[in-house]
């Protein structure tokens, strides 16, 4: 008996990332091009936010990389439906690599103050910084410009819609995380 539990605890933890990866693999593409930046206006940090509420951080920080792995292997699930490792090795792959770090972050802001909506702000908005850091190092080294270059076109131009969207994950987020809960689906 004992195997079985755990045999469906990990088939509803393997469902539970696959579902999520796949969230983030319709989400991820959809994207705004900015004519003073090589970085687009991107849903996929929405998708991590709303991803890491759902799950937590380690089983949604696994369905990020599970997106990253589909992504690298020539799928068109990165932004505006392109994919391969030339993506991640471009002018962006920073702010791609720094997901995974933004995704631990704000879990782990999120789980050790599950009732505290100023706290995921803080986790949110530091786990942004630490992706928009990696993505302006990595765009100043693949484009060869300075780093307040690439910050000025990397980070400065997306921030209210960050902001925008860290809202709107708080406030959907903790909202589906309470339903899943109740359901025992997490």
């Amino acid at each position: 008996m004992r195997e079985k539990a755990v045999s469906g605890t990990q088939t509803k933890t393997i469902a539970q990332v696959g579902l999520m990866a796949a969230l983030i693999c319709v989400m991820g593409p959809f994207s705004i091009p900015l004519p003073i930046s090589p970085v687009p206006i991107s849903l996929t940090n929405l998708a991590v936010y709303f991803v890491i509420y759902a799950i937590g951080m380690k089983k949604g920080t696994l369905a990020y990389l599970v997106y990253l792995l589909i992504g690298f292997a020539g799928l068109p699930v990165f932004s505006a439906f392109t994919g391969g490792a030339g993506k991640l090795l471009g002018p962006t792959g920073g702010y791609l690599i720094g997901f995974i770090f933004m995704a631990l972050i704000c879990g782990a802001f999120i789980e050790k103050w599950p009732e505290r909506l100023s706290m995921h702000f803080l986790g949110m908005a530091a786990g942004t910084a630490v992706c928009y850091l990696f993505g302006t190092v990595w765009l100043s080294w693949q484009a060869g410009m300075g780093f307040s270059v690439a910050l000025a076109a990397g980070v400065l131009p997306f921030i209210p819609g960050d902001l925008a969207k860290i809202i709107v994950s708080m406030l959907l987020g903790s909202q589906i995380r309470k339903k899943l809960k109740a359901f025992g689906m997490v």
